[in-house]
């Protein structure tokens, strides 16, 4: 069905996720669509699906599935200002994703993660302004004691008892429906490292955000990697018609190739953004993750790529191929890491472009009105 839209493009299944889904671009907006299977004879249109008895009987990969949409419904329901909470959700989200920091898959903040964390500052500050909530965000978050401290969305219907047996992870943060589990995370030293970094720089430069000259861009500003090295990784498949398929389910497998990255060579930065090997005749994608190396270090990556690959193939997954280089700085594409994003489907530039300014942040620019009315890069 989907496949005879023109709207839709890049169609493929992640079926051995931890949440199976759907994954495609509706007009060039990435879209997950999971699946669950309800115990009921018919789904009736304003289903609540925080009610306990929808669930009644559904498999595991049904609960996984509808853990998201239960999630997003309950923090809607416990913030005081709605508007406010996804104002600040969006300039979190963009922070983030400008920053190098969004995605579940490389190690870093996803979505749920962030909606918790806005929601609970939006709980602390009922009435404040945008400015306000974002400084109070960065100055919570830079000295909240993870290690002790999960962070729980403050529902005066229910009592969380810690239980010190729990895996909580390196930045614990609480669900706020049943069964009230921690969200789960592949934060690692390195990225937990690089996300109080951010964090503190982030409450540095909102220090001055009620200052009538406070700069946005500033905050926002595009992180730039200067690594002496990399680790390049390099997926390609046969043909457009499975490199999809076989670059997510590459993808899946990242949190288990970071930690390896980690105890063979240490601090590893992941780069989530993807690149295109331009030499490279076949359809590809390529990543660079950043090292802390000594200039002079020759690291011996075979090892990992070993073990990735083994990892990779226990899926049965033989839609491609990937490859592990370590790569100084000086051969990463011109401008850093700033060679061509991969992209499938290229805009038409020859259309007259209309600059698009924020609804919430005033005087910032977020890029330019698309043709059919979406936001272009």
């Amino acid at each position: 069905m989907f496949k005879s839209m023109p709207e839709v493009s890049d169609i493929h299944c992640v079926t051995d996720a931890k949440v199976p889904l759907m994954r495609f671009k509706f007009e060039g907006i990435p879209i997950d669509l999971p699946y669950a299977k309800l115990g009921i004879v018919s789904v009736p249109d304003n289903v609540d699906l925080l009610n306990p008895m929808f669930l009644n009987d559904i498999d595991e990969t049904s609960w996984k599935s509808l853990s998201g949409v239960r999630v997003n419904k309950r923090i809607l329901q416990l913030v005081p200002n709605m508007e406010n909470f996804q104002s600040l959700l969006r300039c979190v989200k963009l922070w983030a994703k400008r920053r190098g920091l969004y995605g579940n898959l490389f190690g870093y903040l996803g979505g749920v993660h962030l909606a918790i964390l806005a929601a609970f500052v939006s709980q602390r500050n009922p009435n404040a302004s945008l400015g306000i909530l974002v400084a109070s965000f960065f100055n919570t978050f830079v000295q909240w004691p993870w290690r002790t401290t999960p962070v729980i969305l403050h529902d005066g219907n229910v009592t969380f008892i810690r239980n010190v047996n729990e895996t909580q992870g390196l930045m614990p943060i609480k669900l706020p429906c049943s069964p009230y589990d921690y969200c789960h995370s592949n934060i690692t030293r390195s990225t937990f490292t690089r996300i109080r970094s951010e964090l503190s720089r982030g409450r540095n430069i909102t220090k001055g955000v009620l200052k009538p000259d406070f700069d946005w861009g500033y905050l926002f500003a595009p992180y730039v990697y200067k690594y002496s090295q990399y680790v390049k990784i390099f997926l390609s498949a046969s043909d457009y018609d499975h490199s999809g398929d076989w670059v997510g389910w590459v993808k899946s497998r990242f949190p288990f190739l970071l930690r390896k990255v980690e105890e063979a060579l240490g601090f590893c930065d992941p780069n989530p953004t993807e690149y295109v090997d331009s030499q490279n005749h076949d359809p590809n994608v390529v990543f660079y993750w950043g090292l802390n190396l000594c200039p002079d270090d020759n690291p011996d990556i075979s090892s990992v790529e070993e073990d990735f690959k083994i990892n990779i193939r226990n899926g049965d997954q033989s839609l491609g191929e990937v490859r592990l280089y370590v790569v100084q700085a000086s051969e990463l594409p011109d401008g850093s890491v700033k060679g061509t994003k991969a992209c499938w489907l290229m805009p038409e530039y020859n259309e007259q472009q209309v600059p698009l300014y924020s609804e919430h942040l005033r005087g910032y620019f977020v890029g330019y009105l698309a043709p059919s009315g979406g936001v272009g890069p």
